[in-house]
């Protein structure tokens, strides 16, 4: 067992669920704070310890900081739909910017000394040059975006005033499910193309839209790096190693594997793993997408030992699929 234990922000969530489970694995206590508005907690495994409370709760957040003598934070709660930001920016400001300020404050008062932050190649914006290296402009078209610029700010302000160090990560578009079938994406109303098009395939859905086909990519629609989210979360693991070794350093890294795929590319890959074929739906294209976002992820290979065990995009659709049948089986449907 390691020494300390990690508090999870919003480890009752997709991302973060995956998360408890592989510091779990790698023999650190965890205790996972979460609001359950959009976590399950049933998602969350039995060998962490769960607080049901708002991250700006900070008497509720120190207390567990204390109790369970965290020494590190990994902070994945937040809201996450862009649309949604555009719409009501105020909860996004809220929501990932000032509640994440109460959070890093809860984490200095409590003497914490490691934070790794779940942040989003958003920050980019719409890239002049891809793949997108971690020095390549921050210009976020959106509150969403810019939520996530301002908390690293925070952070590195923070790192240097107090005794704390960070890692923030910058994710790419995060997909797939636990290949063990113990977690994966289950909330509603989902907006990614590959939990969307598992939920076309089993039958929760009569097609996926496909938003613009004009873009200058090879097969005019757009271009993204998916990332198996068990991999994601093997690299919070690596690089909260990485804090603890090196107490003085900070980092900012991609998380993507450097290769992109078009909508329809991902499309037929639904279609040859489910040996169906998926109603596709011709649509404009949404406002601010870019044509291609796709990681140069040689910073992040260089700092961790962290190598992708599953950057296949037939096994990440085949974790997904996996998952949103699970679910239906759950859900009874």
């Amino acid at each position: 067992m390691r020494s300390g234990a990690v508090l999870v922000t919003g480890g009752a969530g997709y991302i973060g669920s995956h998360a408890v489970l592989a510091l779990l694995d790698a023999g650190w206590r965890v205790v996972v704070v979460d609001n359950l508005v959009t976590g399950f907690d049933w998602a969350v495994d039995k060998r962490a310890s769960l607080v049901v409370a708002n991250i700006e709760d900070e008497a509720n957040v120190r207390a567990a900081m204390r109790e369970h003598g965290v020494t590190a934070v990994m902070h994945f709660a937040g809201s996450v739909v862009v649309p949604e930001s555009v719409a009501n920016p105020l909860k996004y400001y809220r929501n990932n910017t000032a509640a994440s300020r109460s959070l890093i404050e809860s984490a200095v008062a409590e003497g914490v000394k490691h934070f790794l932050f779940s942040s989003t190649a958003a920050t980019y914006g719409i890239p002049e040059v891809v793949p997108v290296r971690e020095d390549s402009p921050k210009s976020p078209i959106n509150p969403y975006g810019m939520s996530k610029l301002m908390t690293e700010h925070m952070l590195r302000d923070v790192a240097a005033a107090h005794p704390i160090n960070y890692c923030a990560l910058r994710y790419f578009n995060v997909a797939g499910a636990d290949p063990q079938g113990r977690s994966g994406q289950s909330t509603a109303g989902a907006t990614h193309l590959i939990k969307i098009a598992a939920e076309a395939a089993t039958g929760k859905r009569g097609h996926v839209s496909v938003f613009g086909t004009d873009f200058a990519t090879p097969d005019g629609t757009g271009v993204r790096d998916y990332i198996h989210v068990s991999d994601l979360a093997a690299a919070h693991v690596d690089a909260l190693d990485l804090l603890i070794a090196r107490p003085e350093e900070n980092h900012t890294l991609n998380a993507g594997y450097g290769k992109g795929f078009s909508v329809l590319q991902v499309l037929d890959a639904v279609d040859r793993v489910t040996n169906l074929k998926i109603e596709r739906r011709l649509e404009g294209r949404r406002a601010g997408d870019p044509d291609a976002l796709v990681a140069d992820n040689s910073a992040i290979l260089a700092a961790l030992p962290w190598r992708p065990k599953h950057d296949d995009l037939d096994g990440i659709v085949r974790d997904a699929l996996a998952w949103e049948r699970a679910l239906g089986e759950r859900d009874g449907s």
